[in-house]
């Protein structure tokens, strides 16, 4: 029991870490707001939720966004970027895990993750609408959007902004799924 929690606390480090670089290669997509950046970090989140359960994903999540405001800052001092992608992290893997859970095969994978994509596509338009663009402009001293503004950033550029992006690491997940079903497999039964 207890070599199995240090197996797990050792492999939620290592998965923290591999996540926390790639979340520095983050990069904005044309057309949409600058301010958005895709990453693939939540990959080794999901490996972790999948193999070891959903708190270790989650801790994976939490670890990747304190190291990264730890090295980069935030332009506000408050971690609003950082509190919005662990927000997108947790919205994008519980559902990807509960389902995948009921049917570990590649088709529960892939509902998961179409029902992840629209989890969190859906959540963060709505914790954006009512949590991260007031604390932006609270912190940043900028004025409120409001109306149009408000409908337009949140319709036209967070919405498919997370679609995107939930497609893009769908498509990376299902991958790495193939070439490391047998192994992911084999790590989920160590860690049960």
């Amino acid at each position: 029991m207890k070599n199995n929690k240090l197996r797990v606390m050792i492999a939620v480090a290592m998965l923290s870490s591999i996540s926390f670089v790639l979340m520095l290669f983050n990069f904005p997509l044309p057309a949409l707001p600058p301010f958005l950046k895709v990453d693939f970090s939540d990959v080794p989140a999901l490996i972790a939720a999948i193999t070891m359960g959903p708190v270790a994903g989650i801790l994976v999540a939490l670890f990747k966004n304190v190291l990264y405001w730890f090295f980069s800052g935030s332009p506000t001092g408050v971690p609003v970027g950082e509190m919005a992608n662990f927000a997108t992290s947790i919205l994008f893997m519980l559902p990807v895990y509960a389902i995948y859970r009921k049917v570990s095969n590649t088709k529960g994978l892939a509902i998961g993750l179409l029902v992840g994509i629209l989890a969190m596509a859906i959540g963060m338009s709505v914790l954006n609408y009512a949590v991260f663009l007031p604390m932006y402009t609270y912190f940043l001293n900028m004025p409120a959007l409001t109306g149009s503004a408000l409908r337009d950033t949140i319709v036209l550029g967070i919405l498919p902004f997370n679609l995107i992006k939930g497609l893009l690491l769908s498509a990376i997940i299902i991958v790495l799924f193939k070439t490391m079903k047998s192994w992911l497999d084999k790590q989920r039964a160590q860690f049960s």
